[in-house]
């Protein structure tokens, strides 16, 4: 399927074909009130006197193929191709017997120019408002100097409608150029957005599994000679991690490198929306805790389904948060808990550490963990706990559907743990909490 949507029929048809069909019309109508139609006891308009002569057939014929010629060099050379089309106008009022060009002969005439002024640029627009206001005065000029009468107010009507041509044309040409600034503009706030997405992907997954590699790599060192087997283990904790990390970075570059138009490169199928969530908590804690950092995870109220950005959202915060922990608060332990209420998830995360100052420090992890909780209308804070330590608070509102969907999960055969219920991750001490799925994760 193409990802653009295709224009409408009508405008599909070239310009060139809109002004010749507009000709033939007037043509068509020429002809319609010179004859007595059902109904009227005389014709509208009396003939002229060789309107239906051989020299005046043969005068329309020219100013037809005059006016075709015209509508084939529209596109490609504008105004050449309204010279030609005034100039068959003028040419097929000669046998009309009448002192002005009537509008019907000026009909395809008004069409080209709206075609111009609309595709074309002002000054092109402007130019050809001059050529017809110029052919309907030259017209005049040219039998009051033959001594012939002119029609100067049947002109005068002709002329309002070429300006009213031209003054369409450029709104339509002005709507146009504002419809492409504004494509732009939300382009460039697109690709801004997806940069930001990116960049947020990038530090919650990389700076976790850096964090990990430099804790178990530290522990390592320390007993590398006192306690041989502890340190292999470690080092093998840090060759998963690095691992890892490399295969979510080549995942993540191979999104940016697939080309978006590609058909199955949606948006649920993007290697940078990986499928992870609030089950994959249990893992990173005790990922965390074997490095040394010991994690509780508490949980209160109905677990149930939640939006896939808002379960995605909610784990990089809980991920972010942790990784802090780790790299700042200078301490052995921390809690989480995250609490389904009625209207909103809330998700908390303290430590009892003695950093100090990371509100105020040069970084990106609070101010993506903030975009992140703005994009979902949440609450985001930040800050010290009077007791010591610091805290991070993520309160995201659940949508309406969401809070339908536990009966589903039910008949699906995911049991809702109601109430409050403690898993402390340790070493093999804590495992996924009950009819959690265990989602394959590309980060430790």
């Amino acid at each position: 399927m193409s990802p653009t949507p295709s224009l409408p029929r009508l405008k599909l048809i070239p310009p060139g074909w809109w002004v010749g069909a507009a000709w033939y019309a007037g043509m068509l109508l020429t002809f319609l009130v010179r004859v007595r139609l059902p109904g009227e006891y005389a014709p509208s308009v009396r003939a002229g006197v060789v309107f239906y002569r051989w020299d005046g057939l043969l005068t329309h014929l020219l100013a037809t193929a005059l006016a075709a010629g015209g509508c084939v060099l529209l596109e490609r050379r504008p105004l050449k191709g309204l010279a030609l089309v005034l100039g068959a106008a003028a040419l097929a009022t000669m046998p009309l017997s009448v002192g002005e060009i009537p509008l019907a002969q000026f009909l395809a005439a008004d069409l080209a120019l709206y075609f111009i002024t609309a595709a074309r640029s002002r000054r092109t627009g402007f130019a050809a408002l001059l050529m017809a206001l110029g052919t309907l005065a030259g017209f005049l000029a040219v039998r009051l100097l033959a001594g012939w009468d002119v029609g100067t107010s049947a002109e005068l009507v002709v002329a309002l409608t070429a300006v009213v041509a031209w003054l369409v044309g450029g709104s339509a040409y002005e709507a146009r150029r504002h419809d492409e600034r504004l494509a732009a503009r939300t382009a460039q706030q697109a690709v801004v957005q997806e940069r930001l997405r990116i960049a947020r992907e990038m530090h919650d997954m990389i700076a976790h599994s850096m964090g990990i590699i430099a804790l178990q790599a530290g522990a390592a060192a320390r007993v590398v000679h006192t306690r041989p087997d502890a340190a292999r283990e470690a080092m093998s904790a840090v060759e998963t991690a690095g691992r890892e990390t490399l295969s979510g970075l080549r995942r993540m570059l191979g999104a940016l490198r697939e080309d978006p138009g590609h058909e199955g490169a949606g948006r649920e199928a993007s290697p940078l929306r990986p499928a992870e969530g609030l089950a994959d908590v249990e893992r990173l804690a005790r990922a965390t805790t074997a490095a040394g950092v010991r994690v509780e995870v508490r949980w209160e109220g109905e677990r149930r389904p939640l939006p896939p950005d808002m379960d995605l959202s909610a784990f990089r915060i809980i991920q972010e948060s942790v990784t802090n922990v780790v790299r700042h608060a200078t301490t052995s332990a921390c809690q989480v808990s995250v609490v389904y209420g009625s209207e909103e998830l809330t998700i908390e995360v303290a430590d009892r550490g003695r950093g100090a100052g990371r509100t105020t420090e040069p970084g990106f992890g609070l101010l993506g963990m903030r975009e992140r909780v703005a994009l979902l209308h949440g609450r985001f804070e930040a800050a010290p706990r009077p007791e010591g330590g610091f805290r991070v608070t993520a309160r995201l509102p659940i949508p309406s559907p969401a809070a339908g969907t536990a009966a589903t999960a039910e008949e699906a055969g995911t049991p809702a743990t109601a109430g409050e219920a403690r898993a402390t991750a340790g070493a093999g001490e804590a495992g996924a909490p009950a009819g959690a799925d265990t989602a394959t994760r590309s980060t430790p």
